[in-house]
């Protein structure tokens, strides 16, 4: 391995350091997945963890607010949570180790036996130049699970992959692919069982291909103390459908990257998210979406309240090829801003090289209406309660997009119950 320093290291990447001196050699993999670990872990030691003079890190100073790294602890007693969708199958990853990862209907394995026979190597790649989060779990990833949807399969019932973890670091992926044709729910949840400190990063690599209708929800619900460094890379192929919801309700220090890639033409993408912020929280959305071929359609729309002395991002990007003529794409960031010592930061943007296209953004932040808020009012319903069902409904409106109403229902209950902590 070779480590060369290259400016002053800070406790956190010093801690890194440490740790993958100290795991290397036990870290699975084949010879091909070595190799790709050494020179990821190389590169970001190199690089350093990455600062506000990289644009895309400009809200987020990684190498000042990790201000160190949680030492590795035993791994907890976890018990098994109820799915939020009543019957549906489950694959849980128990602290960043894969139990019970078969599951009927869909093809299900340890993402762990990918590492071992080498399959994995390929994809043990940084997404680009800046990519810090894959490079920090690529480096030290041991498990997780690999999912592929069946050619044709229409599956009912969604899966639930339920990613439990208690203090100290974990580091997981989950490949999943939607075959030709297919149509299923994906959910992935991230869940804390403790109150002390974890540094969880997770990698998800969604490949929607031709014909395929996905419906893929993650959920993140960490600790008040966690960092959490999440990752979606997508890649959808011709006539795909893919409608993504991105929830984000816990963690201290939070950075979720989309990184979607329009591949085939007349596919339609849905993104929408909901970000949660409370406490001293800090949560990061980027997103960088790319249409690449003509006859693309793409919606995204961010829904944000914060609370407290939270503060919250979001940087969206859609770039449009030179050849993706009929490009339709339009994007949306709506916050509500409960407290004075609230923030919000929004940064959408546009890139258009091709001149048949419509292309759109808009960005707003407020607080409630009082207009809204006197009607309730005067209807008799109490000051605090009016607050609450105005700020559920401004949310909820982005989660009854789903077709499944057992899953709406166990989201808006999610959502009420941490507003009602909150607020």
């Amino acid at each position: 391995m070779n480590m060369q320093t290259t400016n002053r290291q800070t406790p956190a990447e010093l801690a890194l350091v440490e740790a993958f001196t100290a795991k290397f050699s036990e870290l699975p993999g084949d010879g091909n997945v070595v190799a790709a670990r050494d020179v990821l872990f190389d590169d970001l030691k190199t690089a350093g963890l990455p600062t506000r003079r990289i644009e895309a890190w400009h809200y987020t100073d990684l190498k000042t607010l990790l201000r160190g790294l949680p030492e590795d602890a035993p791994a907890p007693v976890i018990e098994k949570r109820a799915g939020l969708v009543a019957g549906a199958p489950i694959a849980y990853v128990m602290h960043g180790k894969a139990v019970d990862a078969q599951i009927e209907g869909f093809q299900t394995e340890s993402y762990a036996e990918s590492l071992s026979d080498g399959t994995a190597a390929a994809a043990l790649v940084a997404a680009s130049k800046d990519d810090a989060i894959g490079r920090i779990n690529g480096s030290f990833v041991r498990d997780g699970v690999s999912v592929v949807v069946p050619d044709e399969a229409d599956l009912e019932q969604p899966l639930e992959l339920q990613a439990i973890h208690g203090a100290g670091q974990v580091h997981t992926r989950f490949p999943v692919r939607f075959g030709k044709g297919s149509k299923a729910t994906v959910i992935e949840r991230h869940l804390s069982v403790t109150s002390e400190a974890a540094l969880v990063s997770s990698v998800s690599e969604i490949k929607v291909q031709d014909g395929a209708e996905a419906t893929y929800v993650i959920l993140q619900q960490q600790g008040a103390a966690d960092t959490h460094l999440g990752q979606l890379r997508i890649v959808m192929g011709a006539d795909a459908k893919l409608r993504l919801f991105v929830i984000n309700a816990g963690g201290k220090l939070v950075r979720q990257e989309l990184r979607v890639d329009v591949q085939g033409e007349n596919s339609d993408l849905s993104i929408r998210g909901v970000n949660l912020l409370g406490g001293e929280t800090h949560t990061d959305v980027t997103m960088v979406l790319g249409h690449n071929v003509p006859n693309t359609s793409s919606t995204e729309v961010f829904r944000n309240v914060v609370f407290d002395r939270a503060k919250g991002i979001f940087q969206g990007m859609i770039r449009v090829a030179p050849d993706a003529q009929k490009t339709d794409a339009k994007m949306a960031c709506n916050t509500l801003l409960m407290s004075d010592d609230g923030e919000f930061s929004a940064k959408p943007e546009l890139e258009i090289f091709a001149d048949d296209v419509q292309c759109g953004h808009g960005a707003t932040v407020a607080d409630i209406s009082d207009n809204h808020l006197y009607y309730l009012m005067a209807r008799g319903v109490p000051r605090a309660k009016a607050r609450a069902m105005l700020v559920n409904a401004f949310v909820d409106e982005i989660i009854e997009e789903l077709e499944d109403e057992q899953l709406v229902e166990a989201l808006e209950d999610i959502i009420a119950s941490w507003l009602e902590h909150h607020a």
